[in-house]
């Protein structure tokens, strides 16, 4: 018997009567606190995608990680608030019940636009770097870190954390190869996940370790599902870098190519970050 893999047991949506769904956290992504954000945001896109009233393909999601999401059970609610034509406009919650009062209390919050996709002009705007093959960059050890971070097999290219935490001035940009861990064929909400799987960019600016948390995670998906099946399970190109540091929150840009270089999702996000 094939044992399931941990994203897709993360993944495991349980419908209800009114178009809701019951979920649980998986052990496999645990963070600091509570569950590793990209698992997080591939659930809620995931709820969305098996909606029997979804159009098409994911074009962007935005999480507001608006409390956090306790270990256990969730209550994922996803509504379609328009559809068009081409588009359709989704706002998703994920709830949970409050242990002290029993009362079921929003976590977080999404909203999904799907679009039915035509052949036309297509171009990118941004090349993929040139960087060595995965085979080639060293595995970072994750033996005993995090147990989210366990779930990929990274492939520094470069840019990885700071050797010395000392306080010292780093460039905020890092360069990686990463895939699921154990290899996984590629799909949106994997594709979602692994737009949050990158260092702070606050530790690697000062060398020095403090706590954060994304307060809100938007990506733009560029490919469709040919293109995902065509990548399978093979590494991605990721490349993230911060724009500005400040007064306890920063920014982060990221990128993320197939390995033919071609651009699968871009994504922003605003992170809280305490002294």
């Amino acid at each position: 018997m094939t044992q399931q893999h941990p994203l897709d047991a993360m993944l495991h949506l349980q419908p209800q009567a009114d178009g809701s769904f019951v979920a649980h956290t998986h052990a496999g992504y645990a963070n600091m606190v509570g569950p590793y954000g990209g698992a997080t945001a591939a659930l809620l896109l995931h709820s969305v995608l098996q909606h029997p009233d979804c159009l098409g393909e994911p074009l962007s999601l935005t999480v507001n990680f608006a409390g956090p999401v306790g270990d256990g059970a969730m209550h994922i609610v996803p509504r379609a608030v328009r559809t068009n034509r081409t588009t359709q406009h989704w706002v998703v919650e994920l709830r949970q019940t409050d242990a002290q009062t029993g009362v079921q209390v929003v976590a977080t919050t999404a909203s999904v636009v799907t679009a039915v996709r035509r052949e036309t002009f297509s171009a990118e705007a941004i090349d993929a770097p040139t960087v060595p093959p995965a085979a080639d960059c060293p595995r970072f050890d994750v033996r005993r870190a995090m147990t989210w971070l366990q779930r990929y097999d990274w492939r520094i290219v470069s840019g990885g954390l700071p050797t010395v935490w000392d306080d010292s001035p780093h460039p905020t940009q890092s360069r990686l190869w990463i895939r699921d861990e154990p290899a996984r064929p590629l799909d949106f909400a994997s594709l979602a996940a692994l737009c949050d799987v990158f260092f702070p960019r606050i530790w690697l600016r000062r060398a020095r370790i403090v706590p954060v948390g994304t307060v809100s995670l938007t990506i733009y998906f560029h490919a469709d599902r040919a293109q995902l099946a065509a990548q399978g399970s093979a590494h991605v190109l990721a490349q993230a870098d911060a724009q500005a540091l400040r007064n306890g929150f920063f920014d982060q840009t990221a990128q993320v190519w197939d390995t033919q270089g071609h651009l699968l999702a871009t994504s922003h996000q605003i992170v809280y970050y305490k002294e």
